[in-house]
């Protein structure tokens, strides 16, 4: 049997079993809390303003990373067990790490793919018809309802002439200011 400083190549293959669980542990536990633990801050920037986000789970994923190192030792573990050699073991390790790590991966770009966001952005709105909710006074502001795919949204609105629009108007978003949607009446 192979030992190194003492160890078996079985002791060493559990260990290395042991530590990828354990970072797995650390990475379900505190993941979210420090940038959702990916090597190089690959799922981080979801919602990126230029549209050129990352477009899904990486494969250096702390979770990806450790199923592979888990399984690897694991496997290796099982192969010198069997009474495999050394090298067999490893290549069995690397291939119960591969598969296992492909899974876990494609899992996670599967959840990764179903995520939806409620996100509107005001920019979306121009163009668009709403509805007068909270009558708008001449030179006040009001509130409006726009739909918006199959979100309803609620902002402040002005008239865009400064003149008084009553509720329940059909107005057309013409601009926007901050946050206030300038509008006119729909024709």
């Amino acid at each position: 049997m192979f030992l190194v400083a003492g160890f078996s190549a079985f002791a060493i293959f559990l260990g290395i079993a042991a530590i990828g669980f354990l970072f797995l542990m650390v990475s379900f536990v505190f993941g979210e809390v420090f940038g959702h633990g990916d090597f190089g801050g690959h799922d981080a920037d979801l919602h990126s303003d230029a549209g050129d986000a990352h477009g899904g789970v990486s494969i250096f994923s702390t979770r990806v990373v450790s199923v592979f190192v888990t399984a690897f030792g694991g496997f290796g573990a099982i192969g010198i067990q069997m009474g495999y050699r050394i090298e067999i073991s490893t290549g069995i390790g690397l291939a119960g790490g591969l598969v296992f790590g492909t899974i876990i991966y494609l899992f996670a770009s599967f959840l990764f793919s179903q995520q939806a966001s409620s996100d509107v952005r005001l920019g979306e709105l121009l163009g668009r018809t709403a509805q007068v909710s909270v009558a708008i006074p001449k030179g006040g502001l009001g509130q409006v309802r726009c739909t918006l795919g199959e979100s309803v949204v609620d902002k402040i609105a002005r008239a865009q002439d400064g003149g008084e629009i009553p509720a329940n108007t059909s107005v057309k978003v013409e601009a926007v200011v901050g946050e206030t949607l300038l509008v006119r009446r729909a024709d």
